[in-house]
This record gives structure tokens, C-alpha cells and sequence, in this order.
């Protein structure tokens, strides 16, 4: 897997890629980053990379000129591989779209800055558009990091263990990863249900299931519209429901 960040602030990227997993997944060449400034694709004499907005406007937009020549020169004219804009106007970042990106050999990512940038990248250059949340940051460089954390961890051997990921939440059922514990047994009182401690482990995998149906449905009950819901998990929703109702009536506020 082969990553082509194209920013105006290259340097941020290096710190991150030289710590932990994604270091070990380059050195032992599972993936690549190449990062490049978009400003060396600024032939004015001044290496311009932003105007003023046609229409009028605050801020500052980034010229397309410099941006569609770094991507042309280095992924090619009408680039086969996704070339990914990062916008807080685009589809939000989710487990699913790291995935489907996954499966390519090779992504571009494109890094705005000021206001904005000229409309025909994202009309003429881009090929997705994603936002990493509703808010809005200065630069596209922290959202290029988590989609690129996101992505690699899912290419084969990054994490070693194969099975590393089946488990998160947001795998392939949709829910939210159930309470994960460690040693010691006891912490300041507060003990590791006692079903984890023993050695039945399809007791453990029943539990496991429904703490992640509860935990789904008390954090982000719109994650279960679209989950793999067996008619086991919705007869234990409906009974846990009945229980919570149960539990309020007979201890109201």
C-alpha cells in the first residue's frame, strides 16, 4: 500500500510515521508514505498557492494550477488510484471506508489549507471527498493522518496478528467493541467480571456479544439501524429494554 500526501506543510507528517506501527509497517515495507509540497508545483515567481475568492469573501482559496500538477506529475493524468480530498463538506470517515480503501494498491490525498480550495480539484481532481467529522480545522493534515492510520492497520501484516481488528468496534457487525480488562484482578476495589476470569469461553464470547449490544445501544443507538443483527441479539436487546424500563419505574429520579 502506497500512500501520496500531497500538502503545503509536508513536515508534520514525519514524527508521526516514525513512531510505533505505522514505522514498523514502513521499515518492513507493508506500506509507504511519500509526502509533497504542493508548493514546489508553484512556477510564478512568487510560488503562489492561494488567491483571493472570485464573488468576494474572506480568507484566502488554494489555486488549482499547483495542485493538479503535484498529483498529475506524480500519480499520472486521470490517476487510476483513488485521489482523496480531505473537505468537512465530504462523506464522514467510517470503518467501512477504510475498508473499501484498503483494497487498493495505492491512494492520493490532497491537504487543504486557508479558507478553502478552488472548486474544479474537488470537481476534476479528486475522486471521494471525506471529512473526518463535523467541525472544521485549519489544514487537511490531521484528518490525512487518521485516514491513513485507519487504512494501514487494515493491510495485511501491519498489526501481525490477522484477527487484530475483527473485534474493534466498527468491525464487520457494525457495533461498538465490548469492555476490554487486564491484570491486576483487583483495582482499587473495583474487580474484572468475574466471567472473564474463568475459562469458559463460550460463557465469554455470549457475554462479549451483549456487552457490545449494550454499549451500542446506550452510546451510538444509530450504529444498530445498520448493524448484523442476529434474531438472537434483537430478543436480548428487547429483553434488556424491558429491563431498563423496569429498572427506571421501579427507581424513579
Amino acid at each position: 500500500m502506497r500512500f501520496d500526501v500531497f500538502s503545503l506543510f509536508p513536515d508534520i507528517f514525519q514524527p508521526y510515521l516514525d513512531i510505533s506501527i505505522l514505522k514498523r509497517a514502513i521499515a518492513h515495507s507493508l506500506i509507504e508514505v511519500h509526502t509533497h509540497n504542493i508548493r514546489d508545483w508553484a512556477f510564478d515567481k512568487h510560488h503562489l498557492t492561494d488567491d483571493t475568492p472570485y464573488g468576494g469573501g474572506g480568507g484566502m482559496i488554494m489555486k488549482p494550477e499547483p495542485v493538479f500538477a503535484a498529483v498529475e506529475d506524480i500519480m499520472g493524468q486521470a490517476p487510476s488510484d483513488p485521489v482523496i480530498l480531505l473537505c468537512p463538506q465530504g462523506e464522514v470517515l467510517n470503518q467501512s471506508i477504510a475498508r473499501d480503501l484498503a483494497q487498493h494498491e495505492r491512494i492520493g490525498i490532497i491537504c487543504g489549507r486557508y479558507e478553502s480550495f478552488d472548486e474544479r480539484i474537488r470537481q476534476h481532481l479528486a475522486t471521494r471527498v471525506i471529512s473526518i467529522g463535523d467541525f472544521v480545522l485549519t489544514g487537511g493534515e490531521l484528518p490525512a493522518l487518521i485516514l491513513m492510520d485507519a487504512v494501514a492497520r487494515l493491510v495485511p501484516g501491519v498489526l501481525g496478528d490477522e484477527t487484530a481488528t475483527t473485534d474493534d468496534s466498527f468491525a464487520e457487525d457494525g457495533l461498538l467493541e465490548y469492555p476490554q480488562y487486564t491484570k491486576p484482578p483487583v483495582f482499587r476495589g473495583w474487580e474484572v467480571p468475574e466471567i472473564l476470569v474463568g475459562g469458559n469461553h463460550i460463557l465469554q464470547a455470549k457475554w462479549k456479544r451483549q456487552q457490545s449490544l449494550i454499549r451500542t445501544l446506550e452510546w451510538r443507538p444509530d450504529l444498530l439501524e445498520k448493524a448484523n443483527l442476529s434474531k438472537e441479539d434483537q430478543r436480548f436487546l428487547e429483553a434488556y429494554l424491558k429491563y431498563k424500563d423496569r429498572s427506571i419505574q421501579d427507581n424513579p429520579q
